[in-house]
């Protein structure tokens, strides 16, 4: 890292590393029994995937805006800040929460937070020579994962400590100390950007940002329907604890850290074109696992293969969807591929849902792995040669 960026540059890059751990440990120390604990609020498997949708629905709203007012007005601080304050006050909503109308409110203001994950991106991306896109959203994803992987693993043992409500409380802490670590961020303000129409227009229909934008919609799809979502409900008609729910979520995370590292290391030399299809084949497996489990092994298989899917796609996509594009307009680039694949991270829980109560958790694994082979596959022979 030290190589990549400038020795002024490293204690920036140590403040933001503990920020975006405490951010993302706030936002999923509590998602590895959500849907089961919204399940026992809800009469229907719909309504579950109506509330889990929201974390999504609302990426979807505000990322592009989000992006497109930071380049505006020269600043990234500010929003970061904010969205680390409704990540606390959507875990302490959904703390409170009596049925599903408070869930989904607390749902959709964490979605609201998870908005501010394009300006950490940007910032930290820019303390990185802009070839290297790739490889610095790799690192940070990669510290993500890492994050995601320790509170996801005591989700089950705070449950034990205290019910499934302690581990709102506690992410509602974590985000108070991702504030805090936010404060000596001292920010050199960049050039403001005011955007116009066509500006925006042009950079939405280029091929370099909305390619990896719309793959990331199938990508995130997938994962939501599963990882964060359904897969949790399978395994404890399986005989799962809340332990060992708790395992299979943090397990599936370790590996999506490690294929973050290992994109990080090996961006420069391997064509990324295909890892994203690489990222597909694991998509399809990992879901066809999912789908035809009879006990718990092959739930675990599923997390797996799903787990080194994410760890290897989605740091390329998101690198490849600004690698090209000017610092001025980078936040906006950044704003439109996130907002995109968050569709994916809407739709997974809301459609698969409703597919879910319609005719059962696996046959729906077994539909959204073929509409993956179709869609994610097929798709991966759009990016340019050149990647």
């Amino acid at each position: 890292m030290s190589s990549a960026a400038p020795s002024s540059n490293r204690r920036l890059l140590v403040l933001y590393t503990i920020a975006v751990c405490l951010y993302w440990a706030a936002q999923y120390v509590f998602v590895p029994t959500l849907s089961v604990y919204v399940e026992s609020k809800a009469a229907n498997l719909a309504s579950v995937g109506v509330v889990l949708s929201m974390y999504g629905l609302w990426q979807a709203i505000v990322r592009l805006p989000l992006g497109i007012a930071a380049d505006w007005v020269g600043r990234r601080k500010p929003f970061i800040i904010a969205g680390f304050a409704f990540a606390g006050l959507g875990a302490v909503v959904m703390g409170m929460a009596n049925g599903i109308p408070g869930l989904t409110l607390g749902r959709a203001l964490t979605g609201v937070a998870a908005g501010s994950w394009v300006l950490l991106v940007v910032a930290f991306s820019a303390l990185f020579p802009p070839e290297d896109a790739v490889r610095a959203s790799s690192i940070l994803s990669a510290i993500n994962a890492l994050a995601r992987m320790v509170a996801t693993s005591v989700t089950g043992s705070l449950n034990a400590l205290g019910g499934y409500t302690l581990s709102f409380y506690v992410a509602s802490v974590l985000a108070v100390l991702a504030i805090i670590a936010m404060f000596p961020v001292r920010e050199r303000r960049h050039q403001n950007t005011p955007p116009t129409l066509r500006q925006i227009g042009t950079l939405i229909v280029r091929r370099d940002v909305l390619v990896p934008s719309l793959l990331g919609v199938v990508a995130q799809y997938a994962i939501w329907a599963s990882t964060f979502s359904f897969a949790t409900n399978l395994a404890k008609n399986l005989g799962a604890s809340d332990v060992i729910l708790s395992v299979l979520v943090s397990m599936n995370i370790g590996l999506v850290f490690l294929g973050n590292l290992a994109m990080s290391l090996v961006a420069r030399r391997v064509s990324s074109r295909w890892m994203v299809t690489l990222s597909f084949v694991f998509v399809v497996l990992g879901l066809g696992a999912l789908a035809i489990a009879k006990g718990l092994p092959m739930v675990f298989v599923g997390q797996i293969l799903m787990g080194l899917a994410s760890g290897v796609g989605y740091p390329v996509m998101m690198g490849l969807s600004i690698r090209y594009v000017d610092d001025g307009q980078r936040a906006t680039a950044m704003g439109l591929f996130q907002a995109v694949y968050a569709i994916g991270m809407f739709a997974g829980p809301w459609l698969s849902g409703i597919l879910a109560d319609a005719m059962g958790i696996q046959p729906m694994f077994a539909i959204t792995a073929a509409v993956c082979l179709v869609l994610g596959l097929g798709g991966t022979g759009l990016l340019a040669a050149k990647d």
